[in-house]
């Protein structure tokens, strides 16, 4: 496809956060276990339903965005039965890493998991429409080529239209007026340090470096399969929630759970401490080449994409004990330490005359009150990532010249109006729940879609073409339009 021609387009469709992993098996005597990944709860049938309604209803060809985290590669569990590379203990207890031939197997299972959602996305581009994906956090191993080309290489798709799926690393300009940004770049915790360049080496082999989100969510929650990481409220909580939801549902099935998320944590933090500091790794000769090309996918300018680059957040792992915090290991230090001092205090009062065990309790009830107040004082600070996003929306329009900015990443879909810029957020397809039975959705199916400002249009459309953005829910069959909300940056 001709640069010219893809900066065009009179229909946009942009969607998100889908999150498609391997298939979760039934096990018996434990139907709860990771309940939100099994087969019978995928959303491939109504993705394939929603392709066919805009197939009909919209004149193409029709752009696609996949808005980031389609795909989900940290929660693969999946290892092939006769490896062709080295694969650790850890990686069999918590996944695999990012490297280039295993983040190629992840993406082919992935894809055998999910017949119906390729054969859905393979029509679509055969009727002569055309994908971009738009890079996440959860999917950041679509930075691989290796992994790029498989994708195309499954999709099965002629040669002439092969060049209708495009692979851009964090942002995409849409026909000059709509900037489509994942969003996880502005989020200290799940922030690519450096999506241009992503890679570090270790020894001989090279890796993408995954965010601190990622690796909490490979190395924690992929070992506590009773809490889905598609909703915050199912891992966030407080002290007293915690105790209730593993007493009503983990006390038989996981009565271990606190050694678990022991050492997940710490593994999270020690893996994200030795990576995160690690440079990035950089061919010199390339470099320039690399960010023209970048940018070029993007259909923008290199001096605009470095320029957005400088608005993305400073990854969390450079603030240790921000990280320490939001894995809770700052109360455990802190509880640690007050034992450690209750019994120094104990022992230095033995020296003098024996006493009982009573005194080893007492100086420790005496600080418990410090310890308790400090433990309810330290809130998450997950859920201030949309409002650091919104703060940076005017800018990233002013840089490319843009008039709607869509984002994803945070689960909640919203449509507003900041400073003149239209900014829209498309929510989740994912598996989310309210409940661990997966009764109670969490969310709508929501949409973004950008269309010429009257009517139906034929043809691509000019580049700049006066056109509208809205939000919509996919009702399955059906759309409905979702009233713009009124938020504050």
């Amino acid at each position: 496809m001709e640069a010219s021609e893809s900066r065009r387009a009179a229909n946009t469709i942009v969607l998100s956060d889908i999150h498609l992993s391997d298939a979760e098996p039934p096990r018996p005597g434990n139907p709860l276990w990771k309940r939100f990944r099994q087969p019978d709860l995928f959303i491939d049938p109504s993705f394939r339903n929603f392709l066919e309604y805009i197939h009909g209803e919209m004149e193409g060809p029709i752009e696609l965005v996949l808005n980031g985290d389609i795909f989900d590669f940290d929660s693969v569990m999946a290892i092939p039965e006769q490896p062709s590379f080295p694969v650790s203990w850890l990686e069999r207890r918590r996944g695999l890493n990012a490297e280039e031939p295993k983040s190629r197997f992840k993406i082919q299972r992935i894809f055998q998991d999910h017949p119906v959602f390729v054969q859905a996305l393979r029509s679509f581009l055969l009727r002569g429409h055309r994908a971009v994906f738009v890079i996440g956090n959860h999917d950041v191993e679509l930075l691989w080529p290796a992994v790029q080309r498989e994708i195309v290489h499954l999709l099965d798709l002629p040669d002439e239209l092969r060049e209708n799926v495009r692979f851009v690393d964090w942002v995409y300009i849409s026909n000059g007026d709509t900037l489509v940004d994942h969003g996880n770049q502005y989020d200290a915790y799940c922030v690519c340090h450096n999506p241009l360049f992503p890679l570090v080496k270790k020894g001989s082999r090279k890796s993408v470096r995954l965010p601190f989100g990622n690796l909490a969510g490979r190395f924690m929650t992929n070992g506590m399969g009773f809490f889905n990481p598609h909703v915050e409220s199912s891992f966030i909580m407080s002290m007293r929630g915690y105790l209730v939801f593993f007493f009503k549902y983990m006390v038989r099935t996981q009565p271990l759970l606190l050694w678990t998320w022991l050492w997940g944590a710490t593994v999270t933090l020690l893996v994200s401490l030795r990576e995160g500091l690690m440079p990035a790794y950089k061919d010199p000769m390339f470099f320039r080449k690399r960010i023209e090309d970048a940018a070029a996918r993007s259909n923008t300018s290199a001096g605009a994409l470095m320029a957005l680059r400088e608005l993305h957040a400073h990854p969390a792992v450079f603030n240790p004990f921000m990280v320490l915090r939001e894995l809770w290991l700052d109360r455990v230090l802190l509880l640690g330490f007050i034992l450690f001092v209750s019994f120094q205090i104990f022992s230095f009062l033995n020296v003098f005359s024996p006493v009982s065990a009573f005194w080893f309790w007492i100086p420790l009830a005496l600080f418990m009150p410090a310890f308790i107040f400090y433990a309810r004082s330290v809130h998450s600070n997950v859920y201030n990532v949309q409002k650091a996003a919104l703060r940076r929306v005017p800018a990233m329009a002013r840089i490319a010249h843009v008039k709607f900015v869509v984002l994803g990443h945070t689960h909640r879909e919203m449509h507003s109006n900041l400073r003149g810029v239209e900014v829209l957020n498309n929510g989740t397809w994912s598996p989310a729940f309210h409940d661990l039975e997966c009764t109670q959705p969490y969310g709508r199916k929501c949409f973004t879609w950008i269309r010429p400002l009257h009517g139906r249009a034929g043809g691509l459309g000019g580049e700049g073409a006066i056109r509208a953005a809205a939000l919509y829910e996919w009702r399955d069959p059906g759309i409905e339009v979702i009233p713009r909300m009124d938020v504050k940056s």
